[in-house]
This record gives structure tokens, C-alpha cells and sequence, in this order.
């Protein structure tokens, strides 16, 4: 599955371009802009497993940094500023990871 089936490629698109720049990527607007902050629980979480790239249950720091490649290939790494806004905003519980709850949450918020 990709996130295309879930998300409209022009939706993500424009999602990825207004992020085009380091330091200019806002969690809950690239969510509002792609489209993903308006879809249900098990869409999200459906997202989510997409993005675990080692399946573990978990995105860590490592995986968030190519957090916006998941969305479209030829996109920018994070940096490690947005890295840790982005980790903060979604680990609720403390542990250094996003869980999929804490994924869904930060995604609804």
C-alpha cells in the first residue's frame, strides 16, 4: 500500500512544498495540508505503519529525519531541530518514540 491510496498525490504535493525549506516544517499544518488530519483513526494509523520503516511498532528519531520522504521520494531530510520539535509534539509517554496512539493524537490535535 502506499500513501497515495489514502492521501491525494496533489494534496501531498503541496504539502511537501511549503516545507521545501530547512526549518520551515510545522507538523500540524504539513498533517492539514496533506490531507492526513482530516482522515479516520485506522487511516491514520494505516499512515503510521508506512512510516515505521523497520515495522517495530515505533518511529524513532532515525526514521523522522526522513520523515517527508515517506510522503514523496524526492523530498528533504529533516533537520535535527525538526526532528526533536516533531519527536516532542508526538511522544506523549516520554520514551524517545512515537507510538501509533501517540501518532493518531498528534496527527487529530
Amino acid at each position: 500500500m502506499s500513501l497515495t491510496s489514502i492521501l491525494s498525490a496533489d494534496a501531498i504535493d503541496s504539502a511537501i512544498k511549503d516545507c521545501q525549506a530547512p526549518e520551515s516544517f510545522n507538523h500540524k499544518k504539513f498533517f492539514q495540508l496533506c490531507g492526513l488530519s482530516k482522515k479516520s483513526p485506522q487511516e491514520i494509523k494505516t499512515v503510521f505503519g508506512l512510516i515505521d520503516d523497520d515495522g517495530n511498532g515505533f518511529i524513532e528519531e532515525d526514521e523522522l529525519k526522513f520523515f517527508l520522504q515517506r510522503f514523496t521520494s524526492g523530498a528533504r531530510v529533516l533537520t535535527d531541530k525538526e526532528i526533536k520539535t516533531l519527536l516532542s509534539a508526538g511522544d506523549d509517554d516520554g520514551d524517545g518514540k512515537i507510538g501509533a496512539e501517540e501518532f493518531k493524537n498528534m496527527v487529530l490535535s
